[in-house]
Parts: C-alpha cells; structure tokens; sequence
C-alpha cells in the first residue's frame, strides 16, 4: 500500500526513531508499504519517519540510478551492489571509514519535493544494521549508496538534509523550503 510521504514541517520529521526490539507482522507491514511507496515516488530510500512513523527503520534501493555509481563490501570482499538490493536498515550504526575522504554530492528528499542540493559527506561508510528478519548484518559502502545511507540514517535520528547544507546552499534554497513549510502548515491546520 502506497502511503503518505510526509513534508518538511510535519514534527515527526525531527523525531528521533524508536528502536525496533522485534521484527513484528506490523513491522513487515511497514516495510512492505515503505518500498510501496519509494518505489510510487521514484525515490532511492526512505526513512520511517518520511511515512509518519518515528522509528529506526530504512530502505534503500539504489539499483535504478546508473550514471552514480555505488560499492559494496562485504566481509572484506567486493559485492555487486544489486544483489544486494533492496535494503533494509533496521536500527543502522553508520561509522566512516578511517581515512576516508569526504566529497560533495547532489541529495534530495521526498519530504522536501523539487530541492536539491549538494551536501559533502564521507565517501564510504561501515554500516551495521538487522536485516528484514531481525537478523545482524554488516557491509562497507562507497558512492551513492553511500551517500544514501548516510542521508537516511539521518531522518531516522531526526537530521534533514538541509542541517548538512553550508550557507550559502542554504540560502540559495530557502524559498523552496519556506514555501514547503508553509504548505505543510496549511495542511495541518485544514
């Protein structure tokens, strides 16, 4: 079932996410309506708290987006990103890799429709997270899926990509943002 992707403005949106103690029917539920709804929004991840629920669970599925390339190491060894996709996150620990470099990347957000920009974070990250079954897993990123995960585990801790953007960025978007805020409010009061 596709469900709502909440806006910039809405409090869930700077909630951090409840850890999920056990990986329930409704916590399936969730996941099976999150990709659902990723997927009906043409969106490359998505936070739990993007669908109004203030919970550390993610997805990512980076497959769809060729011209930004991603890796994926697991146990020390190169993966092929797609096998391993789609993705869920639950309860993620992301770390970046020791003398990893940072790069500026182009980012948007579905709470956030038609603002983009670019934001500068590690490179590669170790991430460890359950999987869809509750089971522990760990991997090692780079490129996009990298970057999508990073920009993910941060909704679930209640960090919006536009706290990642430097000042000028930020300003040069404000109107964008200001005018989904205002939105927002509009549709919560009605």
């Amino acid at each position: 079932m596709v469900l709502n992707v909440v806006q910039y403005g809405t409090k869930v949106l700077r909630q951090k996410g409840a850890r999920i103690e056990a990986v329930t029917p409704a916590i399936r539920q969730l996941i099976a309506d999150m990709f659902d709804t990723m997927y009906a929004y043409k969106g490359i991840g998505l936070a739990a708290q993007q669908v109004g629920q203030a919970l550390q669970l993610t997805i990512i599925d980076v497959r769809g987006v060729t011209e930004r390339p991603s890796t994926l190491e697991l146990e020390g060894q190169p993966a092929e990103v797609a096998r391993f996709m789609p993705l869920v996150l639950i309860n993620p620990q992301v770390t970046p890799v020791p003398g990893s470099a940072t790069a500026k990347g182009p980012e948007g957000c579905l709470s956030f429709p038609e603002v983009y920009a670019d934001i500068t974070r590690p490179e590669a990250v170790d991430v460890q997270a359950l999987d869809k079954e509750g089971k522990p897993f760990a991997f090692r990123c780079g490129g996009l899926l990298s970057r999508a995960v990073q920009h993910e585990v941060d909704h679930l801790q209640g960090i919006l990509f536009i706290d990642r953007m430097d000042k000028k960025t930020k300003e040069e978007v404000r109107d964008e943002i200001e005018l989904i805020m205002a939105e927002t409010k509009a549709a919560l009061k009605a």
